[in-house]
């Protein structure tokens, strides 16, 4: 039927323009933001998912950073034990020339050194936050929980370091040390002491040392979680370049059609006047 009032042709030309051009806005708009979800309509259930996979990215890279200021912390602890130790093998060294019936110096002078250096490591036990002597504040001293992320549960998601017994094992009145001297008579004794010191220290020392191994295996494990999570929300989240651009050259031609498919439609009411002048 041809008919003036309503243009059949023309009103489904418009709709599929409009439908067109809805979808090339679309294509656009992920072209020049780089993702295919700009927002919940796009795909709320993709959305969601992404958004969980970014959250535990997120949660990661703070617990990257979470271990790696906690092995910053085991480092300079590990740092002061070293010293402490080459302290003790000073005072071994005293002690050792003490205890020789041939020695022909002054003992005082020697154990002047050796009290000095308990001094020293009581300072540099308290500089190092495992000992409470000389106002240090001993904050190492504890069980560590160094929150990464990353676990099933909360509990699993932390790494713990227990120095709860360093500060028994560091200072000098808790190193068989508190009191010793190596004047004449009592080299000997310091000399036990000493020996037992050392391997008292060797052990706080493998403790700060597997604290430090657990939290790099915890940060390479976590930055394996963030490639995996980002990847996965990649997948969701990101636009495909090369199909949205496909698809954006489609909608230009179809785009095109369109308007001269309307235009022809909008042509075919001229039609009747031709009758009309017959």
């Amino acid at each position: 039927m041809i008919s003036i009032q309503t243009n059949v042709d023309s009103l489904v030309a418009q709709s599929n323009m409009n439908v067109n051009q809805a979808a090339q806005s679309k294509t656009i708009q992920q072209l020049t933001s780089g993702y295919r979800i700009n927002s919940s309509a796009d795909d709320a259930a993709g959305l969601a998912i992404a958004n969980t996979y970014r959250d535990n990215i997120a949660q990661l890279n703070q617990g990257v950073r979470n271990a790696n200021d906690g092995i910053s912390q085991l480092q300079i602890v590990d740092g002061g034990l070293s010293n402490i130790s080459n302290i003790l093998d000073r005072m071994q060294t005293l002690a050792t020339q003490s205890a020789s019936d041939t020695f022909t110096g002054s003992r005082t002078v020697l154990d002047n050194e050796y009290q000095g250096l308990l001094k020293e490591i009581d300072r540099q036990a308290s500089n190092i936050n495992l000992s409470g002597a000389l106002g240090g504040s001993a904050t190492f001293n504890s069980k560590l929980s160094i929150y990464v992320g990353g676990g099933s549960s909360a509990a699993n998601a932390a790494v713990t370091v227990d120095l709860s017994g360093a500060t028994n094992l560091v200072d000098s009145s808790s190193l068989g040390l508190g009191g010793t001297s190596i004047t004449t008579g009592n080299a000997n004794a310091a000399i036990a002491a000493i020996t037992t010191a050392i391997s008292n220290l060797g052990n706080v020392q493998g403790v700060v040392g597997a604290g430090e191994n657990k939290l790099n295996y915890a940060v390479g494990l976590a930055n394996s979680q963030i490639a995996n999570f980002s990847a996965a929300q990649s997948q969701i989240r990101d636009a495909d370049v090369a199909a949205d651009a496909a698809n954006l050259s489609k909608g230009q031609v179809l785009m095109q059609t369109s308007v001269a498919a309307m235009a022809q439609a909008n042509q075919e009411s001229q039609s009747v006047l031709k009758l009309l002048q017959g």
